[in-house]
């Protein structure tokens, strides 16, 4: 039953309705997507109008120039080979691709000498130009040839001219492949899914809900099945031939063809746009955005807008930052891979907000109870009674003091508190994940994309090209491109000594760093500077730049998703070693291997590093601060300023070659053009992925992690989102069922963060030590500080003359106390305790939550029914009547 009788519900509802007194009369603007099935209710009648473009968003694409012109048209311009007439009435542009021709210069004759030489180089350019003009001329004939349409349009200047080939798909072609890509269609339409939890929580409490928002046009959902050529009838608006597929699902097919059409030599992997647009034999190739995204001057109902407009007014405007995510008008416009970077994106973005308010309350505590941290009163009313060693071989005595601000603030981020901190967010970042499973299960149905990469997904262009032999597939019996098994095994040697070799130069920095950050605190310490002189902390993090991310994958995958999770993968080991190499360093080698007064552990001749004066858990802190705030701040601008730079390069650009057609209109292919090309969500994943481990891995240092994680992301979403709406060009929509590769990673992580978190309580916390003493001494750490420093040796003291205390539980000889091995054993055992108890728990939380919901298995289940139905050869089932589903 419907829920309630909100707005959203009787949109819903009337939609149904409609359905149900006349399926034929459907104009959709797909089959089988949720919210590309584009029906609106009030938009009947043109399923017999051949002129009739997509106007269910109130708007038509005519007008901004994403068709052919009306007439006769030549499918293309040269009249050698395109010279087939064809009557056409607004074909939908549904690519595009540009070129750019140079115009000859005459070059004068300088001397006599030179001239053979410029003959020669121009001789050269010439059979360069002939070359990627054959190819061109043979791939645009190969499209001919498949089916498609094409129109050309030139913008000339003095320098050069560009050139415009638009392409649509007729009717034919588009419901070939949609066969053969297994796209799905709708068989029965149903209401809508509320996708969000709170929502569905808030309304059930009856309290108001800011965060909710009416978007105009929300698709409709379907059950649907695989689409089959025999059973179009069957199928809810088969006979709107013009509306029947969105423009996306328009856009894959163009881009199917445009992939897999040779212009050369198959032999040589002559073949697809993408090796085209590499070897500059075309500068671009995208799809149009449909229409402007800015708004209208003039008020114009919602419902009139283009889905380019909805997108920015409901989505990319900062306005919004409070708003749920319009997901299914994201996944009608891009497709569903970006549409599950977002949800995923938004989904951890809530989930932030309650370990934010968490971490923000643990901070709080210890920031109320630092004055009464009795180590730190100590370090501070000691006055000169502790001279502690020298720091360096050229360094004096000091007193402890001297330290007693940096004290006080270590007590922040080590203290009971934050012990409590790292085991809540070991629960925090498993149950995230296992609900984000449920989110993406009910998604994927949602999108009709579950279990597309398993059953649905085709091979490569390149895998299929670069193959050396065909071979059957044991499961459909097919002969399918074939990389044998030597042929792969070296290829993944290659990739994988690539990758070794390049964390070995990361290493090599390490090092370096290392022995820069020595370098630099004998200088601070030589300054006379009180504060510098105990400051050894990580200046070299502040230096430390990342590595470029440019590993090719060696490995040739059959499908584009194993491609995608191979690179991935690859890239992420090497940036993990990268990112993470500095905090690892801090929080578990520096100051273990420093010795004691007499013997110090030396490298390349220069003593160890030692942690600063408030322990190596400040420092770690420091080093989440600057990667938390700092690094962020910087990544968000530059997110903000390069895209605009790149626009504005790319306007001024054109805006040259157009030359004397500057004060006319552009057409929407060039407005098009002068965006910058979408550069795809791998660093988008990367940035939010390493964002997640450092408040995992390393949130005992830094309670305050998630909340500088959670402000980040707000700017993020709406960045992320204007760039794909305003900056970008349009990228082909992709279909995904998931975030892929990303998620085993955010598993890794999040099963590492106990391990990490548990060796950092133990040997870098203060905690156990301190707690040990209050067993065995004294239950107010009276005395702590004093018995925490050991005396310098007498041989040290006998060659020094100096008498002098470190930090370490060794006796006056240098041998390590009875109190140090007691210490140890308990650091071991809390490891043991605090790992079995969490994953137990963690392995209950798995078990409790199922990756699919219920009712989600219901919708499964009667889907499976009405396709099992629909695509039956022995009988006739009448599916234009519509049946409520029962199901939440």
């Amino acid at each position: 039953m419907l829920q309630s009788e909100s707005f959203e519900t009787r949109e819903n509802r009337n939609v149904l309705m409609c359905l149900e007194k006349d399926a034929s009369r459907v104009v959709m603007d797909t089959y089988g997507s949720v919210q590309n099935g584009g029906y609106r209710s009030n938009i009947y009648g043109a399923e017999n109008d051949d002129s009739y473009i997509n106007s269910g968003y109130g708007y038509n694409s005519e007008c901004r120039g994403n068709c052919f012109s009306n007439g006769t048209t030549k499918i293309a311009d040269k009249e050698s080979m395109f010279n087939v007439p064809l009557t056409i009435k607004s074909f939908i542009s549904d690519f595009v691709l540009v070129w750019e021709v140079k115009k000859k210069k005459p070059k004068k004759q300088k001397m006599r000498s030179t001239y053979q030489e410029m003959e020669k180089e121009e001789k050269d350019t010439a059979k360069m130009n002939n070359n990627n003009e054959k190819w061109r001329d043979k791939f645009m004939k190969n499209l001919v040839n498949a089916g498609l349409l094409l129109e050309k349009d030139i913008t000339v200047s003095e320098k050069k001219s560009i050139h415009y080939l638009k392409l649509s798909a007729p009717w034919d072609v588009l419901v070939y492949y949609a066969e053969e890509l297994y796209m799905r269609a709708p068989l029965q339409a149903q209401p809508n899914p509320c996708l969000n939890a709170s929502e569905t929580a808030l309304r059930k409490l009856n309290i108001p809900n800011i965060m909710t928002e009416y978007i105009p046009n929300r698709p409709v959902d379907y059950y649907t099945c695989p689409f089959r050529k025999s059973k179009l009838d069957k199928f809810l608006g088969s006979n709107n031939h013009g509306t029947y597929f969105t423009n996306t699902q328009r856009h894959q097919i163009v881009y199917e063809i445009l992939a897999t059409t040779v212009y050369g030599k198959r032999k040589r992997a002559e073949i697809g746009i993408d090796r085209l647009l590499n070897e500059k034999i075309f500068s671009s190739a995208f799809p149009l955005h449909e229409g402007p995204y800015e708004l209208p001057e003039y008020d114009v109902p919602p419902e009139n807008l283009n889905p380019r407009q909805i997108l920015y007014k409901y989505w990319a405007c900062w306005s919004k930052w409070y708003k749920y995510q319009p997901l299914d008008h994201i996944r009608e416009y891009f497709g569903e891979k970006i549409a599950i970077y977002f949800a995923w994106l938004g989904f951890y973005t809530a989930w932030l907000l309650p370990a934010a308010l968490v971490g923000t309350f643990v901070f709080a505590s210890g920031l109320m109870t630092m004055n009464s941290n009795m180590p730190a009163k100590e370090i501070c009313n000691v006055s000169n009674h502790y001279s502690m060693c020298p720091l360096c071989d050229t360094c004096d005595t000091w007193n402890i003091s001297e330290i007693c601000s940096t004290a006080k603030l270590g007590y922040l981020f080590d203290h009971s508190g934050t012990v409590f901190f790292s085991i809540f967010m070991s629960f925090w970042a498993v149950t995230f994940l296992e609900y984000w499973k449920r989110k993406n299960a009910t998604l994927a149905y949602h999108w009709d994309c579950m279990n597309f990469e398993e059953d649905e997904e085709r091979p490569r262009p390149e895998f299929a090209a670069m193959a050396p032999m065909m071979e059957q597939n044991p499961i459909t019996g097919v002969k399918e491109p074939y990389f044998p098994e030597r042929d792969r095994l070296s290829r993944i040697f290659t990739g994988s000594m690539v990758i070794i070799i390049m964390l070995c130069v990361v290493m090599i920095f390490l090092v370096t760093v290392i022995m820069y950050r020595g370098i630099i605190s004998v200088m601070m310490y030589h300054t006379g500077n009180t504060i510098l002189m105990t400051q050894t902390e990580d200046p070299g993090s502040l230096v430390q730049g990342g590595a470029p991310s440019i590993i090719a994958a060696a490995k040739m995958h059959r499908t584009q998703s194993q491609f995608d999770d191979a690179f991935t993968f690859k890239v992420f080991v090497f940036q993990f070693v990268n990112f993470y190499s500095s905090p690892f360093y801090v929080a578990f080698v520096k100051g273990r291997f420093v010795g004691y007064p007499g013997h110090y552990g030396k490298l390349f001749g220069m003593r160890n590093e030692d942690c600063g004066s408030g322990g190596c858990l400040i420092e770690l802190a420091q080093q989440l601060f600057i990667i938390m705030v700092g690094k962020q701040i910087i990544g968000n601008i530059e997110e903000f300023v390069i895209p605009k730079l790149k626009a504005w390069r790319q306007k001024h650009k054109l805006a040259i070659v157009r030359g004397s057609q500057i004060c006319q209109e552009p057409k929407r292919w060039e407005e098009d053009n002068e965006l910058i090309p979408c550069e795809g969500l791998f660093e988008e994943y990367l940035e939010m992925v390493l964002q997640f481990g450092f408040i995992t891995i390393f949130v005992a240092a830094f309670p305050l992690a998630p909340l500088f994680a959670l402000l980040n992301n707000w700017v993020e979403i709406r960045l992320d989102a204007h760039k794909f709406v305003c900056e970008y060009r349009r990228p082909v929509a992709e279909r995904a069922q998931n975030i892929g590769v990303w998620f085993n990673i955010l598993e890794a992580l999040a099963q590492l963060s106990v391990i990490i978190n548990a060796f950092l309580i133990a040997f870098t916390s203060e905690f156990l030590p301190r707690l040990l003493y209050q067993y065995e001494h004294n239950a107010n750490l009276d005395g702590y500080v004093n018995f925490t420093l050991a005396y310098a040796p007498h041989s040290y003291i006998e060659s020094n003359r100096t008498m002098c205390r470190y930090k370490a539980f060794r006796d006056p000889d240098g041998h390590l106390t009875l109190f140090y091995w007691k210490l140890l054993a308990i650091r071991l055992g809390f490891i043991i305790a605090f790992e079995h108890v969490v994953f137990l728990i963690l392995r209950l939380i798995v078990w409790l939550v199922p990756d699919i919901p219920e009712s989600l298995e219901v919708k499964m289940k009667r889907e499976h029914y009405l396709a099992k139905q629909a695509l039956a050869d022995n009988q006739d089932v009448y599916l234009s009547e519509v049946v409520y589903s029962t199901a939440p």
